[in-house]
């Protein structure tokens, strides 16, 4: 997962609508049963599906009262914290 595209994903929620972001992750979860795909093009859809999944937690910890800014630092502690178990 990488800070800056769930923090732009997070900003075009804000600017637009987050039934765009739920319509692209229900296509790129679509595409990834094509068959035929190479293992790093399914890498790169499975960050891209990754990193919109974030940008949804984050935009509803802000819906819920979090600061954006405090929303994306504890989403990313979240991650990193479940990364060293």
């Amino acid at each position: 997962m990488k800070l800056p595209i769930i923090k732009t994903a997070v900003e075009y929620i804000e600017e637009n609508s987050v039934d765009h972001i739920d319509h692209t992750l229900a296509v790129l979860e679509h595409m990834s049963q094509a068959r035929g795909l190479k293992d790093e093009e399914l890498d790169t859809i499975g960050e891209l599906i990754s990193n919109l999944a974030g940008a949804l937690e984050v935009h509803n910890s802000i819906q819920n009262g979090a600061e954006k800014r405090q929303a994306l630092n504890d989403f990313m502690q979240r991650v990193l914290g479940s990364i060293d178990k």
